[in-house]
């Protein structure tokens, strides 16, 4: 049996200012204020990959296409609860959205329970979205390095009776084509919310 708990972010500032998009092309439109948060600076991710089991192994960049965005989530596929609402309402998300603009979004999971997750995460993440990348590596350090600029913690503990308990922050990122972190929502963001966020972000590329 598997036993979640979820990890708190913490030390993190949400910068409402920094918050705020237009949604229209024109100054007439009024400003909308994101769910999500801002960080500033923005970390850069660019950098980072870590294998896609989606694609044999190859690596994976942690950067959107030109024009796209790429959200990612940190989780693992026994988790009973934050993990699968948060991709099912991400997926809904998507479905809220234009069909232009939903096909510019990449969806990739990064499991914090390899050990358990690498045969199977491919299946687990294209369940929720047929093109969805599954992130994963046995190598703790270079996990670890993955998680850092986005403020996620997480452990994975086995109990004297057998029992995995695993934690983990469970908030979502969207990362821009500059391969910087443009936005962090926070577990329970609305679909309408999310998917408002995404189409803005998208808007805001194409500036």
């Amino acid at each position: 049996m598997t036993h979640h708990r979820p990890v708190r972010r913490r030390g993190l500032v949400a910068f409402a200012a920094g918050a705020v998009l237009l949604l229209g092309a024109c100054g007439n439109e009024p400003a909308r204020e994101l769910a999500g948060y801002r960080r500033e600076p923005a970390p850069a991710v660019g950098d980072l990959s870590l294998p896609d089991l989606t694609a044999s192994g190859a690596e994976f960049a942690f950067q959107a296409a030109p024009g796209h965005v790429l959200v990612m989530y940190f989780g693992y596929t026994n988790c009973p609860d934050f993990c699968p609402t948060t991709l099912s309402d991400l997926r809904l998300a998507t479905r809220r959205m234009s069909d232009d603009d939903a096909a510019r979004v990449e969806v990739a999971m990064v499991t914090v329970d390899p050990e358990r997750d690498l045969p199977v995460l491919a299946d687990y993440i294209q369940s929720f979205f047929d093109d969805g990348h599954a992130l994963g590596t046995t190598d703790a350090e270079r996990l670890a390095k993955a998680a850092a600029p986005f403020g996620v913690s997480y452990s994975v503990e086995t109990a004297a009776d057998g029992t995995i308990e695993v934690a983990h922050t469970t908030s979502l990122y969207a990362i821009d084509d500059t391969g910087h972190l443009a936005l962090t929502w926070q577990f329970g963001v609305s679909i309408d919310d999310l998917a408002a966020d995404l189409t803005a972000l998208l808007a805001s590329s194409d500036t």
